[in-house]
């Protein structure tokens, strides 16, 4: 979809990150932007927030079958995407998620996105795997340069100096990578 974007990163997420997540969600949504996650905890649910606060389109990628609420406590988050958005599985009903169904799900964040927002991510992480597949892919990288102090900064701050994403600070400067492909 050449006008989603996806927003992602750590489930442990600071109050920072997921202020930057929902404030991004919001101003995507704002510009006409589909914001794909996972709506999970953390950064994927704030993006998810900011966006339905715009009255924009979420979609929701679950390492799970589209029935199965999951993580159960994002229930009413993932209610209110499955009504006014979108919620993508590859599995069938019944289908529980699974460690190796997590990286499925981040191949089609990917996918259904032309580029990827890391908000937070630590070294080792799930947001770093999706951000190798969206490099794969050829699509837009992009990450915020959070603090050096940070453990779910560092991911974020190694794919940029690692030359794989572009430094973003604003939804504009979303826009702008997005326009320059």
């Amino acid at each position: 979809m050449d006008n989603a974007v996806a927003v992602i990163g750590s489930r442990a997420a600071s109050a920072y990150g997921e202020h930057v997540a929902s404030e991004f969600g919001y101003g995507l949504a704002q510009q006409g932007m589909t914001v794909v996650s996972s709506a999970g905890y953390g950064i994927d649910g704030a993006a998810h927030r900011g966006a339905q606060q715009a009255k924009g389109i979420a979609v929701a990628v679950l390492p799970c079958a589209a029935d199965v609420a999951y993580p159960a406590g994002q229930h009413g988050l993932l209610s209110r995407i499955a009504r006014d958005g979108l919620i993508v599985s590859q599995h069938p009903p019944g289908i529980t998620p699974a460690r190796h169904r997590f990286i499925t799900k981040n191949r089609l964040i990917a996918a259904l996105s032309a580029g990827t927002v890391v908000v937070e991510a630590g070294l080792r992480s799930g947001a770093r795997n999706a951000a190798a597949i969206t490099v794969e892919l050829g699509r837009v990288l992009m990450a915020v340069p959070g603090p050096i102090t940070s453990s779910t900064s560092l991911g974020c701050l190694e794919l940029i100096r690692d030359g794989h994403a572009t430094p973003v600070g604003s939804v504009a400067h979303i826009v702008e990578s997005m326009q320059n492909t």
